[in-house]
């Protein structure tokens, strides 16, 4: 895959809105379908095992959406969206993360999240 503008990004991330927001949704049921299964857990509606797994096959399903666009899924809790770009020459990612309304940030592949800025 190549590498994105901040417009194609922008515009891959709308796409991918109703992905990620299924992500969320699936990724709530896991760990509460997790706690039931558990020791003690609680029993829930939305189901046992079989459930479960359902769940997480969907949820690599969904993980896996996402990669074959050329973005990079960094994390699921919370999500977080990178996608490899150029600014100034210099290799960057832009960088969504779940609550955000927009793409507006990037960092340095070399430094990675914490160098997170403003896109200019």
């Amino acid at each position: 895959m190549g590498l994105f503008t901040v417009a194609l990004a922008r515009q891959e991330l709308d796409r991918l809105r109703p992905i990620l927001a299924e992500i969320v949704v699936v990724r709530a049921d896991l760990v509460e379908l997790t706690a039931a299964l558990a020791v003690g857990g609680e029993p829930t509606p939305l189901g046992g095992l079989p459930e479960r797994k359902a769940a997480e096959a969907r949820l690599n399903e969904l993980m896996t959406e996402i990669q074959e666009t050329g973005a990079e899924l960094k994390g699921v809790a919370p999500l977080l969206v990178d996608f490899p770009a150029e600014l100034d020459g210099v290799p960057v990612l832009l960088c969504w993360l779940e609550g955000e309304t927009d793409l507006a940030w990037y960092h340095r592949v070399d430094l990675g999240f914490p160098g997170r800025r403003p896109l200019p």
